[in-house]
């Protein structure tokens, strides 16, 4: 069984900066794509930003040239960290991470448990 736990979640200033992370522990053989996904009240789920094992990058228009997705291999462990942050970018993040298990080499979907940034002067 694989666990993810995410940190860094916080109220930070509007124009200010944040890192969030996300680390997998459990029966891990190996991990494929790897993201962010956040939803702010009475809104739908939507992407952030994810990036391949080969360290290929995808970002939602809304936070191209402000947030960057990274991973660190060694330690199974994403991160967002996230820069000039506006009121609007008020919601909850979800780490989202496709890992192949090494049970039985399934691959399984899984999602942290999600933190709260609330972007506020």
């Amino acid at each position: 069984q694989v666990r993810l736990v995410e940190s860094g979640g916080v109220l930070v200033q509007p124009g200010g900066s944040l890192r969030l992370s996300c680390a997998a522990s459990g029966s891990i053989f190996s991990i494929n794509t790897m993201g962010w996904y956040r939803q702010a009240p009475g809104n739908e789920r939507e992407l952030v930003g994810t990036i391949s094992s080969v360290g290929r990058t995808n970002y939602a228009d809304s936070v191209k040239g402000r947030f960057t997705v990274c991973r660190d291999n060694a330690k199974n462990t994403v991160y967002l960290q996230m820069n000039s942050l506006k009121p609007e970018d008020t919601a909850v993040y979800y780490c989202n991470v496709y890992i192949i298990e090494a049970v039985d080499l399934g691959l399984r979907e899984g999602w942290g448990q999600g933190n709260l940034v609330t972007v506020s002067s």
